[in-house]
């Protein structure tokens, strides 16, 4: 498989970006390709990922750094993505 990045920018006390690192730790184990970053809105990094992408609303999930979700997230699109970015 492919290896692909996820990065996950979220916000302190985000329900919606707490309840997308749940999923994601809950299917971790099946995508040994995919490297995680968790990046805070309140860090450099993570202040210039929001405004270069103009996400205003938290989790900004990224997969190879091509933004997928603000605000939330889709599993079966999020799944069919990873699928299609592995190879697998």
């Amino acid at each position: 498989m492919k290896e692909v990045s996820l990065q996950v920018l979220s916000s302190p006390g985000c329900t919606h970006c707490a309840a997308f690192e749940d999923f994601w730790h809950s299917i971790e184990k099946d995508w040994p390709n995919v490297k995680h970053e968790g990046i805070s809105i309140l860090d450099t990094k993570g202040q210039e990922l929001a405004q270069k992408h103009m996400i205003f609303s938290s989790p900004g999930i990224f997969l190879n750094e091509e933004l997928i979700f603000t605000g939330g997230h889709d599993k079966e699109k999020f799944l069919a993505k990873l699928k299609e970015l592995s190879g697998a």
